[in-house]
């Protein structure tokens, strides 16, 4: 029989591992349509000594939302490009007068100008190659349908008494 797995050899490795995705555990003690009513909720548990080291937020139905910024344009690509490239350019070029005093502005110009033309181009590139295949500009985010609050059973009571607290002087604005 081998021993690679048995509890003597985990026992005595000591490793460190990874730290690899869990399920949650704990019990719902609360359950809110945003994750700022959520945050809220865990504040006000923190704010009553609660033992929050036993407090889970779980987003419930994971949504992936797409909101779109604008319309991708030659303009908006160029500019972005140039952008980007001026400001690493500059940096490079800061960072090799540091190492050249004597050089004067020529490193910085240098690197301005290298930075902003490698970039425009490789941008102006990449536009051109995927043009038909993406016109607009985007910003993703993760959402939930809901936010849970868990709690470990040992202190899931006391969590729940809180927060019902916490609704029902919301509830009457206080």
């Amino acid at each position: 029989m081998t021993t690679a797995f048995t509890q003597s050899t985990f026992g005595e490795q000591q490793q460190v591992r990874p730290q690899l995705p869990t399920l949650p555990t704990g019990w719902p003690i609360g359950s809110y349509e945003s994750y700022e009513q959520a945050q809220r909720a865990v504040d006000h548990l923190a704010s009553a000594d609660f033992p929050v080291t036993d407090v889970t937020i779980v987003g419930v139905e994971p949504l992936l939302v797409e909101r779109v910024a604008g319309r991708m344009s030659w303009g908006r690509v160029l500019g972005s490009a140039a952008t980007s490239g001026a400001l690493f350019g500059l940096f490079l070029g800061l960072m090799l007068s540091l190492l050249n005093p004597g050089a004067g502005l020529v490193p910085i110009v240098i690197g301005l100008v290298a930075g902003l033309g490698f970039n425009l181009l490789f941008g102006a590139l990449g536009y051109a190659v995927n043009r038909n295949k993406r016109g607009f500009v985007s910003q993703s985010q993760l959402v939930a349908r809901r936010y849970d609050v868990l709690s470990q059973p040992r202190n899931a009571e006391k969590g729940r008494a809180l927060l019902a607290d916490l609704a029902a002087r919301s509830a009457f604005g206080h």
